[in-house]
This record gives C-alpha cells, sequence and structure tokens, in this order.
C-alpha cells in the first residue's frame, strides 16, 4: 500500500473497489491511482484532484489477468484463436501461447500477430519444429513423434533471438501426440530448456507414458499443465489420493496449471485432488478453436469453475495474476505496486444458477460468476466484451463483493 506525494496529479484513480493483490499482500476496499500508464499509489482517499475517477465500489480491483496457457497464432496454426476476441471477452492484458509456434514458424507469430495486438502477448516455443500443425475439430495429429522433428539446437537458437518475447519451451508429451518416442520428446525438450536456461510447460495426455514418469522428470519452475485432466493417467493413484510423485514434484519447485481445455479438466480429479490438499499453482484455460465453444471457453470461465470448487476469491485471482507472471519470469506484471505497468483487471462477482460442466460431461450446479467491468492496459482503457453463455444464468443484477 502507498500515499500519494503532496499535490500529484492523478491521470486516473479507480476509487472504492475490493483491490486484491496478492504479491503485496493487499486485500481491502482502497483506491488505485494510474499516472503515466503505470500505478501510481494504492491507499485510501486519492481522487482529490484526480483528472478522472472512476467509482468501482462493489467491484474487485485485481492486477491485469493473465492466462498462462492460450492458443493465439490465429489464422496460421487451425487450433488458434482471435487474441483480441479472447481478451476482451475475459478481461485479461496478457496472454501466453502455449506452443502453438515451433522455431520453424515463430517469425510469423511475432510479426504478424504478436506485433499487430495492443495486448501482451509472450509465447512458449515448441520443442517440435512446426509446432502443432494437426489439431482441428475431427483432426489430430502428433507434432512430436519423430526425434527429427524435435531439432534442440534449432529451439534454443529461436529463443535466443527473441527473449523479449519467448518466455520457456513447450512440449506435448503422451499417447499420439508422442507415439513411441514417448519421453523421449520430454529429453529432448528438457534438454532445449536448459541450453538456455528457462522453464519448460509440459503437457501431460494420455498414457504411455504415465503421469508419475512425466512428472518426476521436471525442475524447479517447470510446469505440468492440464494437472486435473481425467482419467485415464490422472493425477490420481488407485486409493484415490495424489500421486507421492506429484507431491514429490511440488516440493521440488514444479508449478502445476489447470489448462481446462477440451480434455483437461475432470470434475472426479478435481475435487479428489482438492480435498487431498492439492491446489494447482496457476489457472489458465487453453483456448483454442475447440475449447472457446465450452465447456472451459476462457481464463475468466475456468476462474470461476475453480471458485465454485471451493477455492477463495483471493486465490483464484492470485492464480491468474500474480502467480503466471513470476513464472514466466515477468515479475514486472501481475502486481499492483507503484511504478508497476498499469495493467488492471475490474471484476464483479455475481450470483448464478449456472450449470458447469466438466470436459466428460459430468456437472456440478454454481452459485456465482465472475463478470468484467473494465479492463486498463498500461493505463489505456480497453474494451470489455459480452459473454452471451453466461448471460442467461446471471440472478438479480447485482454483483456481491465482500468488500
Amino acid at each position: 500500500m502507498s500515499e500519494p506525494a503532496a499535490a500529484q496529479a492523478f491521470d486516473l484513480v479507480l476509487a472504492g473497489g475490493r483491490v486484491l493483490d496478492e504479491r503485496n499482500g493487499v486485500d481491502g476496499v482502497m483506491d488505485v491511482a494510474v499516472k503515466d500508464g503505470r500505478i501510481a499509489a494504492v491507499g485510501e482517499n486519492l481522487a482529490a484532484g484526480a483528472r478522472r475517477v472512476e467509482d468501482v465500489s462493489g467491484s474487485i480491483v485485481a492486477p491485469g489477468l493473465i492466462d498462462i496457457h492460450t492458443h493465439v497464432y490465429h489464422k496460421a496454426t487451425s487450433l488458434s484463436v482471435d487474441p483480441g476476441f479472447i481478451a476482451r471477452r475475459s478481461a485479461v492484458t496478457t496472454m501466453v501461447d502455449a506452443g502453438s509456434a515451433g522455431a520453424g514458424n515463430y517469425d510469423g507469430f511475432r510479426d504478424y500477430v504478436m506485433a499487430h495486438s495492443p495486448y501482451r502477448i509472450f509465447a512458449f516455443l515448441n520443442i517440435s519444429f512446426p509446432g502443432i500443425f494437426g489439431f482441428d475439430k475431427g483432426l489430430f495429429i502428433g507434432e512430436a513423434t519423430l526425434r527429427e522433428m524435435l531439432p534442440v539446437d534449432r529451439c534454443a537458437a529461436k529463443v535466443e533471438a527473441n527473449r523479449d518475447r519467448i518466455v520457456g519451451v513447450k512440449v506435448r508429451i503422451g499417447g499420439p501426440v508422442t507415439g513411441e518416442l514417448g519421453l523421449g520428446a520430454l529429453e529432448l525438450a528438457l534438454e532445449a530448456a536448459d541450453a538456455v536456461g528457462l522453464p519448460l510447460m509440459t503437457h501431460i495426455g494420455t498414457a504411455p507414458p504415465s503421469y508419475a514418469d512425466v512428472v518426476s522428470m521436471l525442475r524447479p519452475g517447470d510446469i505440468l499443465t492440464h494437472c486435473y485432466r481425467p482419467e485415464p493417467n490422472s493425477a490420481l493413484g488407485p486409493d484415490g489420493k495424489v500421486l507421492q510423485a506429484l507431491l514429490d514434484a511440488r516440493e521440488r519447485g514444479v508449478l502445476f496449471d489447470i489448462a481446462h481445455g477440451m480434455g483437461a479438466f475432470g470434475y472426479d480429479t478435481a475435487e479428489a485432488a482438492l480435498r487431498d490438499g492439492f491446489l494447482p499453482d496457476l489457472i489458465s484455460s487453453d483456448v483454442h478453436v475447440i475449447a472457446v465453444e465450452g465447456p472451459g471457453y476462457d481464463l475468466l470461465h475456468t476462474m470461476s469453475k475453480l471458485l465454485n470448487c471451493g477455492l477463495t476469491l483471493p486465490q483464484v485471482i492470485g492464480m491468474s495474476t500474480s502467480r503466471p507472471a513470476l513464472a514466466i519470469r515477468h515479475p514486472e506484471l501481475g502486481h499492483l505496486g507503484v511504478g508497476a505497468p498499469a495493467d488492471i483487471t475490474v471484476l464483479r462477482q455475481v450470483d448464478s444458477d449456472y450449470v458447469f460442466a466438466d470436459v466428460e460431461g459430468k456437472t456440478r450446479q454454481g452459485s456465482t460468476l465472475l463478470q468484467p467491468m473494465a479492463v486498463y492496459l498500461g493505463g489505456r482503457e480497453m474494451e470489455v466484451a459480452r459473454r452471451p453463455f453466461e448471460e442467461p444464468f446471471l440472478l438479480g443484477g447485482h454483483g456481491r463483493c465482500s468488500c
């Protein structure tokens, strides 16, 4: 928390919202002030003299949401969606593409998508040279089945030339994605990540290899994405408890990411893991051409789903702001400390009778949804889009915030 300098004129003050900033230990009703595109102060009674004041009482004021697992190499890869559409709908300020592009086509992603988007876009570079090339409705071709398609030197060289945007290496492991190569693909991806000193994000699919075998190879700071995937090859052992290999991995610093997608969030797994005290470190959507139509939809919907699973609002916000920022080694993002870029998401928690579904069609009655109210990117107000798949289920038209 900070107080303004004497007679300081702020460009914008968001007044009276519940400010949730995990990094700085802030959870309370206060104002957030912006000047020259950066956070200038967080405290009480900051509105006097500000050029613009927005009353956000009853709302949640959070650091700009970060979706650490998306697919937004739009129109160049079959699985990717329009980053602007997703950002407007889900109130995110930063998207991290999870391996849509490899060394062979990353330059197009950089020059034709990232460079033209007003939003912050980073990428995990796929160890597979062509990236994810065979993923669409009714079509699935694994990109990591042949060792020849996973040239470590080409991956490392592309990372070194693009460290401003590439935050790590991505590999998809399991079933038809890797075929007979199996853990060999993971070994090559780890070699590339070691060479550039960046984290590895690892997709876990069906066996072989097993979830335990995959997670046992990951290093501190690496990310296991799709952590609550359903059986077969889930996080649970025959006793219904979280596998010891996952507990060991967490102990040494491996991070676990939701990445809902079209096949990676099962209520049986999630509820058992939560009962066992195994919470995710990160919440993300794995939004792509199929998942965008449900049941995952986007980051905000996935956050609401986890909120209805029993996670607290501060936990859900932290897992979607500060923690992903630190995971991609961009500590300037994901918080509202003075001097940070003024990336801010304003949400309202609304009573709802929405019935949530997992990727197997199992449902749970929900009671609340998070809805976007406003987004600021570097202090600039961005457009917020409607959410027609949720609107019919909002009750009373009034949000509830435990402010």
